[in-house]
């Protein structure tokens, strides 16, 4: 992360949205997959996605500029890394992006957010919203559940673990890793009702069925079902607030056997909230996109775990920033 210290490189990350925009535009549009692995004209392209030709070719020559396309005698194509990352259906497509492009929209709001102290947003509920979101935001948060699950399932302890609730468990990333690691683990994804058909999905497509189970409900206010071992939360708890969290502590207590653990994912923020700067950042994600949710340090998180019940705690750093704070129960 920088540290500013001219007006030279203050200026150059204030510049960073231009590039940033014209990115998200392009994929918004779709125009690289409109134009697949052939060489088309600004003009053609411009008419199977229904924009302007001029404006279409000043884009996609700035596309050209970041080596996103290449372009020969008045025609582009994709180059070969626009090919395997953003043209949809590729196996390797970044389905996610999508959800930048909705949190573009949200961050624009952050000086009337900051003035308010929440969010100024109206939106349907994450129950309500339709595939349109939904798609974009699994996809993202499978992205990156995929590149962190195998460290953490090597930084639990499944000796005695034979059911997990992994709560708000999105794509089931994190299932599969726990499962790979222990094969006759029985993990069930707990998220809501319009987000399970897109679990459903992964855990197909990636060859998890009967392997792992889905259980819908929203977990502040509907049962989490019991006799676990282990209840997993990723990125679940910076979405809500204090009193919500301490709720869901404690409804995870109540939903395991005798001994388990309560496993928390996520930003842990130093007792200033000025570090990591990443989740300090965060935060203003938060801020700008819920009504009370936010980044939380080590002391208010096992505050909540110990009123739920939970004791001997143990805290674990990952190689990509965040950190994971374990809660025992033993009854």
């Amino acid at each position: 992360m920088a540290d500013i210290k001219k007006p030279g490189e203050l200026m150059e990350i204030i510049n960073g949205f231009r590039l940033s925009r014209v990115i998200l535009t392009a994929y918004e549009l779709e125009l690289f997959t409109t134009i697949g692995r052939e060489w088309k004209s600004s003009k053609n392209v411009s008419a199977k996605i229904n924009t302007d030709e001029r404006a279409t070719d000043r884009l996609m020559n700035v596309l050209v500029g970041l080596g996103l396309l290449e372009k020969k005698d008045d025609k582009f194509k994709n180059s070969q890394f626009s090919q395997k990352f953003l043209v949809k259906g590729s196996p390797a497509y970044l389905g996610g992006i999508g959800h930048m492009a909705h949190l573009w929209h949200s961050w624009t709001t952050m000086t009337d957010a900051v003035q308010k102290g929440t969010t100024v947003l109206i939106r349907d509920p994450l129950n309500d919203r339709s595939c349109d979101w939904i798609e974009p935001f699994i996809a993202a948060m499978h992205q990156r559940g995929r590149q962190q699950a195998p460290e953490i399932a090597s930084l639990l302890d499944f000796k005695n673990v034979n059911k997990v609730l992994d709560v708000g468990g999105g794509s089931g990333a994190f299932s599969f890793a726990f499962i790979d690691k222990k094969p006759d683990l029985k993990a069930i994804v707990y998220d809501l009702p319009n987000v399970l058909p897109e679990t459903k999905k992964y855990i197909d497509n990636e060859g998890y069925a009967g392997k792992v189970e889905t259980l819908a409900g929203n977990y502040l206010k509907d049962s989490l079902g019991n006799g676990y071992d282990m209840a997993f939360l990723s990125a679940v708890i910076h979405s809500n607030s204090p009193d919500e969290n301490k709720l869901l502590f404690k409804k995870c207590a109540e939903s395991m056997n005798a001994v388990g653990q309560l496993v928390v994912l996520d930003h842990i923020m130093s007792e200033d909230r000025t570090s990591p700067i990443g989740a300090a950042i965060f935060s203003l994600n938060m801020l700008v996109g819920t009504e009370a949710g936010d980044t939380y340090t080590e002391a208010e998180i096992i505050s909540w775990m110990k009123e739920a019940g939970f004791r001997d705690f143990v805290k674990k750093d990952t190689d990509f920033g965040q950190g994971i704070i374990i809660g025992n129960l033993n009854r």
